[in-house]
């Protein structure tokens, strides 16, 4: 196999989320089965897209009585457990071509340079799959296992991580100890945040829908508009961003209350920080219940448990708080939809965090909205003193990358580690390239 041309044929598969994974993932088993490893594919439907998650063991291994306990009868103990390598094989979108300008402006056409590679997926870990992949066919016929490996590359890492929870619900690994790969500046990560996804419906009263749809049907308007400007951001890291929506609802909240939304619109995802915001309203008299009014008390509210924030510092983040951003607003014909995310640090106890969605809830039931957590993944630590951080550590001062407690780190985003260290699984994550 030529291993630089397997790189650019990873990186030149579309991926993103939406595309899926299928046609990486039958290129991901067609070089596994190459390297006389034992490789399955998990074959899912997810909306109209197909998806796999790609499992690969060294072939004697992948037989071995003590990996089958599905066969064992439901009543008897799992005899086998494994070392999980996990990486997921789909990609966030890559924005705007043009910012592409390592790879000609294509960034599904891998181009090495100074003996870098650059592409959609190169770090953000396409190619973190294909590594292990080949490290893994170095072992393929050894039999004889502590805790044998299990390679797998999982399907929606952008999208919820609903591949690694097929993987777990349908017990097709049995893991003991879990390598996640994710960029980490080649550092150990031990804890990452957790991750809340919130959404907002709110509703449109009866006379301001009639209003909007009679004021479509006029020729003229006395409607105005503003545009809102900011900096695009991961959400795990909004203070190097500048949020257009928050822009925007502070605004919003210095107007007189006489006024109408026609449409309030910003962002593109609830995972990041948004650049551009557009408020379009009509000053009128004697609206009973405002949309205006309802989009203030929720960001009141919002505002509220923001301020709450500065009780629960963790110095091994950055930023050392709980944050929380609202990337969607959206107008339809009968309610504003806004989405965002809320990440929370370990040092946040479960107790802490339902008390604050709690809060939320009620402010929006009071005005008649509808507050729902679409997602939550629980933030995590694993012990700085455990086995498999303190081997990580050997493996890596042998190579010379660092020393000791320097090689150790944590991450702002929410990872697969999250879902394994719910089921006491001992997970960390580790990779190269920096996370943004």
């Amino acid at each position: 196999m030529d291993f630089v041309e397997a790189c650019r044929k990873f990186i030149s598969i579309d991926s993103t989320p939406s595309q899926g994974n299928w046609e990486l993932a039958l290129y991901a088993k067609e070089l596994a089965t190459e390297l006389g490893l034992h490789v399955e594919l998990q074959e899912e439907s997810y909306g109209d897209l197909r998806q796999a998650n790609v499992i690969v063991r060294p072939s004697k291994t992948a037989i071995h009585p003590a990996l089958v306990p599905h066969a064992h009868a439901a009543s008897e103990k799992k005899s086998g457990y494994e070392f999980m390598l996990q990486t997921h094989l789909d990609t966030p979108d890559p924005g705007p071509y043009g910012l592409w300008q390592g790879t000609g402006h294509n960034p599904f056409d891998a181009h090495i340079i100074e003996q870098k590679i650059y592409g959609l997926g190169s770090a953000d870990t396409k190619l973190d799959f294909l590594c292990k992949l080949i490290a893994l066919s170095k072992f393929s016929q050894q039999d004889r296992w502590t805790v044998p490996p299990v390679l797998v590359g999982t399907y929606g890492g952008e999208t919820r991580m609903i591949g690694a929870m097929k993987l777990i619900r349908k017990n097709k690994v049995f893991p003991k100890i879990v390598l996640v790969g994710i960029p980490t500046d080649l550092k150990v990560a031990i804890a990452g945040n957790g991750l809340a996804e919130v959404e907002f419906f709110i509703p449109f009263s009866e006379e301001e829908k009639d209003y909007r749809i009679q004021h479509n049907l006029r020729e003229s308007t006395a409607t105005q508009s503003r545009i809102f400007s900011g900096k695009a951001a991961h959400s795990s890291t909004p203070h190097l961003g500048e949020s257009a929506i928050l822009k925007m609802l502070d605004y919003l909240q210095q107007l007189p209350e006489g006024i109408i939304v026609m449409e309030i619109d910003g962002g593109v995802s609830f995972n990041s920080v948004p650049s551009h915001g557009f408020l379009e309203i009509e000053p009128i008299a004697g609206v009973a219940d405002p949309m205006s009014t309802k989009i203030i008390t929720v960001f009141k509210a919002l505002k509220s448990v923001e301020s709450k924030f500065s009780q629960f510092v963790d110095e091994d983040f950055s930023p050392p708080n709980p944050t929380l951003n609202i990337g969607i607003m959206r107008t339809y014909e009968d309610h504003v939809y806004m989405c965002g995310s809320c990440r929370i640090p370990p040092s946040v106890s479960n107790e802490n965090y339902e008390s604050w969605m709690k809060l939320i809830k009620e402010k929006c039931d009071a005005v008649g909205a509808q507050f729902r957590i679409a997602d939550y993944k629980r933030p995590y630590r694993i012990d700085a003193n455990a086995a498999l951080v303190q081997g990580c550590i050997e493996e890596l001062e042998a190579m010379g990358v660092g020393k000791g407690n320097s090689l150790l780190t944590t991450h702002a985003s929410t990872n697969e580690s999250s879902l394994w260290s719910r089921l006491n699984i001992q997970s960390l994550s580790f990779g190269p390239g920096v996370r943004e």
